[in-house]
């Protein structure tokens, strides 16, 4: 017969089997997590981005200048990503940006950002362009 300490027991491991992705992944990460597997892959952030891109485009007009940036962005970090020299960042131009900071905060090179790669400084970059 099974003791009520060990059924309980197994019944917490198998909760946490399953809950465990979704626990780990709280805060930032929960927002942008759509497969619920506690990271955040390149997809992820690129359609995160998008809709932070759409909704900073105050004119409407299919880009982004300084101002609707409001600082996500260095002076020195615009002037790449606008290769056409044309004052304003495309969505192309921006996710271009973000796919080189989602790379910087994912030193492991798993193609994921975990929570805790998510709250160094290369993952906070990454985070305001998109949230």
């Amino acid at each position: 017969m099974i003791s009520r300490r060990n059924a309980f027991m197994a019944a917490l491991t198998a909760l946490l089997g399953v809950a465990g992705p979704a626990l780990a992944a709280s805060g930032p990460i929960a927002r942008l997590d759509t497969d619920n597997d506690g990271t955040v892959d390149l997809d992820e952030a690129k359609k995160a981005a998008g809709a932070l891109f759409d909704k900073l485009d105050t004119d409407k007009d299919g880009t982004l200048d300084l101002k609707e940036l409001k600082g996500r962005v260095t002076d020195k970090e615009f002037k790449a990503a606008d290769p056409d020299n044309d004052g304003t960042l495309s969505k192309d131009e921006y996710l271009a940006v973000v796919e080189k900071r989602f790379k910087a905060a994912d030193p492991d090179n798993d193609g994921t950002v975990s929570a805790a790669e998510i709250k160094t400084h290369a993952g906070r970059s990454l985070g305001q362009l998109l949230y």
